[in-house]
């Protein structure tokens, strides 16, 4: 199936994101029934991936976000056409294992990182996974356990850096 690549104007948080719009029709026939957040994958022309979030608009569309990587990956931007392939991605993701080892040590952090749904939780984790070197990964892991330690979920955490910055 062919899809154009849009872009948002101004829209709050996802103000400049890159996306692809499913309909109503597609998506029920996709995954009956959603309303709510639920992952994908396929190929995006010869890009594959898995993992994605398609996430609901209201009125039954959702869209799918295409990052930075996927658009320099694919060599696309805003108003070009894609060719996409797309099945349910149920599959479940997987913790950062240096992250819940260290986090396990942690009383106050553990407990209130287990009171967070597991969207939230994965935001966390897929933060600390996405770091290049392992200082990197190190410091972002103590980053996230201090935030958690002060009830902080994951974009307050953000938020606090930046003012911090």
């Amino acid at each position: 199936m062919r899809f154009t690549l849009k872009k948002f104007g101004k829209q709050g948080e996802k103000t400049g994101w890159t996306y692809i719009e499913f309909s109503e029709v597609f998506i029920q026939s996709l995954n009956p029934g959603i309303r709510k957040t639920f992952r994908v994958k396929g190929k995006i022309d010869a890009y594959e991936f898995n993992g994605l979030n398609l996430l609901p608009m209201g009125s039954g569309i959702f869209i799918m976000p295409i990052n930075q990587t996927v658009r320099r990956r694919i060599k696309k931007k805003e108003s070009d056409t894609v060719e996409i392939e797309i099945n349910l991605d149920l599959t479940s993701f997987e913790l950062d294992k240096d992250f819940i080892e260290y986090l396990e040590t942690e009383k106050i952090a553990f407990k209130f990182f287990n009171t967070l749904t597991r969207s939230h939780q994965n935001y966390f984790s897929k933060w600390i996974s996405s770091a290049k070197s392992p200082i990197t990964k190190a410091n972002r892991i103590s980053e996230t356990i201090i935030a958690l330690s002060k009830k902080q979920n994951y974009s307050e955490m953000i938020r606090s850096k930046k003012q911090a910055n």
